[in-house]
């Protein structure tokens, strides 16, 4: 396998050096998508596409067992060298070529699974919202077992070392706005100030208290009332809460007492503050038996010493709306070590690309091994006799 690899680098070094110089931000993905359906059609894949939205999937092969493979293909918006570009600071580039590499590894090796195999192209993950758009489209109802991928920093794990799941937390990202009356700076008596309303909310969330051995936050991340005159009490104010959790049962209660809280301001005040949900991610639930399947693989690949036991991260995937809003999938993230620094996110993030060959070579034997294991399984069932039917 590292030998097809090795031959493969020139090809998927260009590939990912394509998709980093063409990054393109949620549901904008266009020519992300076109890139990839024109190089997999031109290896002889089968690849369908959307009318509604971007992104893509190729299916092969026939069994019972179907197993899917995901990867993210937009980039984030953010500012590079003073100007605001699409940048793919988060690793999509990335993910996205494992993916690919995987499918044309299984082509020079010529891989029959014995069941369906699905690579599943995602997009608008930093919206919290593609993960969703692929369910609706019933693209992960059939399958038994999901896979995916994500870059980690030095911080987590460095470089040639692996973790078979990653336990993200849940994040909800909530814009509210606080509805009273104006008033002039020297009748504070006659209006409703918005800042001072504004202030109490902060205030009263900080109290809030949920299961302590549960990592979970709220705070609040932006916030703007009034304008230019400094003697006018402003009574309008718009602003932006982050949640998080560390499981989704306490993201729930988070979300019930952010809310609680909200209501009973407004009924003190006598105003109206609205709250909205513009995005959220679910936190993740690890199969123990997928995970078990990718630990084995990165004990083939990289040593035994260089496999990482699982942690909790502060930061959301929406990857993981697959398994809570499809239980029965089976399924875990490759967290992929490779000298990520200074960090996610970072506009000018840098990572060691010789992971991804690495990271390729542990999802191809992932997939392999889940593929034999249960088939193994299958043949080792005893068969039940007529008698043992009678009894």
């Amino acid at each position: 396998m590292k030998t097809l690899l090795n031959e493969l680098k020139p090809t998927l070094q260009s590939i990912f050096n394509y998709l980093h110089q063409h990054p393109e931000v949620s549901w904008r993905e266009f020519e992300t998508t076109a890139y990839i359906k024109d190089l997999l059609q031109g290896y002889g894949f089968q690849v369908q596409t959307f009318d509604d939205c971007t992104g893509l999937v190729v299916e092969f092969g026939e069994g019972p067992l179907s197993i899917g493979l995901r990867t993210d293909i937009d980039a984030l918006w953010q500012e590079v060298d003073s100007t605001f570009q699409a940048n793919h600071s988060c690793g999509h580039d990335a993910h996205m070529t494992m993916i690919i590499g995987v499918l044309l590894l299984f082509k020079k090796l010529n891989y029959q699974p014995n069941g369906r195999l699905t690579f599943l192209f995602q997009p608008a993950e930093e919206k919290g919202t593609g993960a969703l758009k692929m369910i609706e489209k019933g693209l992960v109802d059939d399958l038994d077992f999901l896979y995916g991928v994500h870059l980690r920093p030095i911080q987590e794990i460095g470089h040639g070392e692996a973790a078979p799941a990653i336990y993200h937390g849940s994040a909800k990202f909530i814009s509210g706005e606080i509805m009273g009356e104006d008033a002039h700076g020297a009748r504070p008596h006659l209006g409703k100030n918005a800042i001072e309303i504004g202030a109490t909310l902060i205030n009263e969330m900080s109290k809030i208290h949920i299961d302590p051995l549960i990592p979970y936050s709220v705070k609040m991340t932006k916030f703007h009332a009034g304008g230019e005159s400094s003697n006018l009490i402003p009574g309008h104010a718009a602003f932006h809460l982050d949640l998080r959790a560390q499981t989704n049962e306490a993201m729930e209660l988070l979300t019930a007492k952010v809310e609680k809280i909200a209501k009973a301001i407004a009924d003190l005040y006598d105003v109206e503050i609205p709250l909205e949900t513009k995005a959220e991610v679910a936190a993740a639930v690890v199969d123990k038996e997928a995970q078990t399947y990718m630990e084995k693989a990165i004990i083939d690949t990289l040593g035994k010493e260089k496999l990482v036991a699982p942690y909790p991260t502060s930061g959301g995937e929406d990857f993981h709306f697959y398994t809570l809003k499809r239980p029965h999938l089976k399924a875990t993230m490759l967290g992929l070590g490779c000298d990520l620094q200074p960090g996610l996110h970072h506009p000018k993030m840098t990572f060691n690309p010789e992971a991804l060959f690495l990271g390729i070579e542990i999802l191809a034997k992932t997939i392999m091994s889940t593929f034999l294991e249960k088939e193994a399984a299958v043949h080792e069932q005893p068969i039940r006799s007529s008698a043992d039917c009678n009894h």
